[in-house]
């Protein structure tokens, strides 16, 4: 039997089209339920507060509990413009210092403060919610990211509660076979013409310095 390649450490893996992403959150029902309902965000969800958005369905699971965390209890795909989530990416800062990457920990809280979007790495999860040695993104939008998200990214919003429920069933019977299979088939981003997404999510000094390089070109 052969044993499929671990992914790289950071890589940033979604359900996609050629010109969408998915990505998950969850909610309490007043926000969750009107949002799946109209394929948008109701005037109550706070576009001037940040929002973190994750690609990963499984790491979505083990931040609400696969549906079942109080105020988190309707959970979201949603599909969102790959030019709106490469705008974040090209806009984004590390939610971490990292020495190299960063010229000094001040000029870090200056472009942190700034930033519309901030890069998070997390461990990747499997089925049971366990760690993975290789991470998934998190993403936080605030401010003119976190408005664009809502008003104009936004393609359309479908609850996967279900599904999170059908998942997690299959798990705790053992049908680990059957809920695999009912994952969303999570691919990696192409952004290797994008070297500015790269600069701005790498999180090695060497990866920073070349991709600084590529986008000079």
């Amino acid at each position: 039997m052969n044993t499929p390649p671990v992914p790289p450490r950071h890589e940033i893996r979604a359900l996609q089209t050629a010109t969408t992403v998915t990505v998950y959150q969850a909610y309490r029902p007043a926000i969750g339920l009107p949002a799946a309902r109209d394929g948008r965000f109701p005037a109550e969800w706070k576009r001037d507060r940040m929002t973190w958005i994750k690609p990963s369905f499984l790491w979505m699971m083990y931040r609400c509990g696969w549906g079942t965390k109080e105020g988190q209890e309707v959970v979201l795909a949603v599909e969102i413009s790959r030019s709106g989530l490469e705008w974040a990416l090209a806009h984004a800062e590390l939610s971490h210092y990292v020495r190299g990457v960063h010229p000094d920990q001040a000029s870090w809280r200056r472009s942190l403060r700034t930033a519309p979007a901030r890069v998070q790495w997390d461990p990747e999860r499997d089925l049971d919610l366990n760690p993975l040695p290789y991470r998934s993104l998190q993403l936080g939008l605030s401010g003119e990211a976190s408005r664009r998200y809502a008003d104009e990214w936004t393609v359309s919003v479908r609850d996967v509660t279900p599904l999170a429920r059908e998942v997690h069933a299959a798990v705790r019977a053992g049908e680990r076979e059957r809920a695999a299979a009912l994952l969303p088939v999570e691919t990696p981003l192409d952004l290797h013409r994008s070297p500015s997404i790269l600069f701005h999510c790498a999180t090695r000094p060497d990866d920073a310095r070349l991709y600084r390089a590529c986008g000079s070109r």
